[in-house]
């Protein structure tokens, strides 16, 4: 069920078939609650003519909302111009048709007031009965934010960078939002301001959040990051970046609980739908991502259709992925993490998934992955403690059609057993399979075939 209407509520009930006949028991998310009161965002002194500022006619919306119980939101077909937006209580942001909302080039106006970061576009923090609707887009100027590697783009696209401004590395290998012709730095070197990037839309510590029908597009870093929430349903989003966004993530749920995403597409420079559960002693205290439903989505271009890692130290239990399809993509399904990074895995069943067109792996596992910020090197954490397991995992019903390698799984045995895949079809072009230990996959009546 797609919601779209900015007085329609989700009733009880509205996923029960999809939480038919699952291996594992979920609790369908329970929907947001939203008075039944409208506002226009015109009435605040709103403007959607791409040129006025309208941080304070949000602010101010969504405040005199709060001060009534809340409702919905609604903002028109135009272009709205905007810094940060904070949401309350039991408010619904309704984008109409045609309604773009743009985030502001200017890096400045999303520092924090302490200097420590900055904040997302959209956000919201120990919040309840949340919602973004509707047809619009929210667009996060992504291209005034990235820095750009010099091989993965043309020279067009290079030369279009260029003409912004900004910081080209002595050797020309990346360009740097620093310097911009129009803006102001947000920090003393490209480096650290690259480190400041932030989330499109980030909600934390919030309970019943529906994002529904939008699209969500042009992220500086992630998309759509629900963090330590509980009812979370992401229903008929479409989310969408350049091919070579760096850090483009698409959805990632970070240690959130009963989160369902289905009907969504996404199409992105960085891994597609994802869990995170936090690293080391922090991903303990934040807790694990647990009764997750991803069903019913397609992923195009993305490093991975459904992705757990890099850090999973909160744990990842009770997890069904089922009904996606993956065309394009870097790799189908992948888990990665590496010392430090790591915790353990239960209950993950994922079936019915069909990959087209797969650069890499169809199914890959990795224990030696290491986090690296653009222009830095990477290293491999040197730790004893937090080290990946990923086991209890049931894969089954996949059929995939020209993968460059079939399954590969790189790392010891310990942090890579207990792996079941079955009655699958797939299709490779170079490599079937590429195991560290043979015991780590248990295949039956699995496919392994190529020309």
């Amino acid at each position: 069920m797609l919601f779209t209407g900015p007085l329609a509520t989700l009733s009880a009930g509205s996923y029960t078939d999809l939480y038919r006949n699952l291996p594992v028991a979920l609790s369908e998310p329970v929907a947001p609650v939203i008075p039944d009161r409208t506002v226009s965002l015109l009435d605040f002194g709103g403007n959607g003519d791409g040129v006025a500022l309208n941080t304070e006619a949000f602010r101010k919306a969504i405040s005199a909302l709060s001060k009534q119980g809340g409702g919905h939101l609604v903002v028109p077909a135009g272009i709205y111009l905007t810094g940060p937006i904070s949401l309350k209580d039991n408010i619904d942001l309704h984008l109409e048709k045609n309604a773009l909302v743009l985030f502001s080039p200017d890096k400045t106006l999303f520092l924090k007031e302490d200097g420590s970061g900055m904040v997302p576009g959209l956000s919201a923090s120990k919040r309840k009965n949340i919602s973004l609707t509707g047809e619009g887009t929210l667009d996060g100027n992504g291209e005034w934010w990235r820095a750009v590697k010099r091989g993965k783009v043309s020279d067009v696209e290079w030369n279009d960078f260029r003409r912004l401004g900004g910081t080209v590395t002595e050797d020309g290998s990346l360009w740097y939002p620093f310097g911009l012709k129009h803006f102001e730095n947000a920090a003393p070197s490209p480096q650290e301001q690259e480190r400041l990037r932030t989330h499109l839309i980030r909600f934390t510590d919030c309970e019943n959040v529906l994002v529904a029908g939008v699209t969500i597009q042009n992220s500086p870093k992630f998309h759509l990051v629900p963090q330590r929430c509980r009812n979370v349903i992401i229903d008929g989003v479409t989310v969408r970046c350049p091919w070579n966004a760096q850090n483009g993530d698409g959805i990632d749920i970070m240690q959130s609980q009963d989160v369902l995403v289905t009907g969504c597409r996404v199409d992105v420079g960085d891994d597609g739908i994802c869990l995170k559960g936090g690293a080391g002693e922090a991903g303990v205290k934040g807790g694990p991502c647990r009764r997750i439903l991803i069903a019913g989505n397609t992923v195009n271009h993305a490093h991975g259709g459904f992705v757990i890692g890099s850090e999973f130290s909160g744990g990842m239990f009770d997890i069904v992925v089922r009904d996606n399809t993956f065309s394009g993509t870097d790799t189908g399904l992948r888990f990665k993490s590496g010392p430090g990074r790591g915790g353990r895995c239960g209950n993950i069943y994922i079936s019915s998934i069909y990959m087209s067109d797969i650069r890499d792996e169809a199914i890959v596992f990795e224990t030696s992955y290491a986090n690296q910020s653009v222009g830095e090197k990477a290293a491999v954490a040197k730790t004893q403690a937090f080290l990946p397991d990923f086991s209890d995992i049931h894969i089954s019903g996949i059929v995939c059609r020209d993968a460059r390698i079939a399954v590969a799984a790189r790392g010891p045995l310990s942090m890579i057993h207990d792996i079941f895949l079955d009655d699958s079809t797939l299709f490779f072009l170079e490599t079937g399979s590429d195991l560290a230990d043979p015991a780590m996959i248990a295949f039956r009546n699995v496919r392994i075939l190529s020309y």
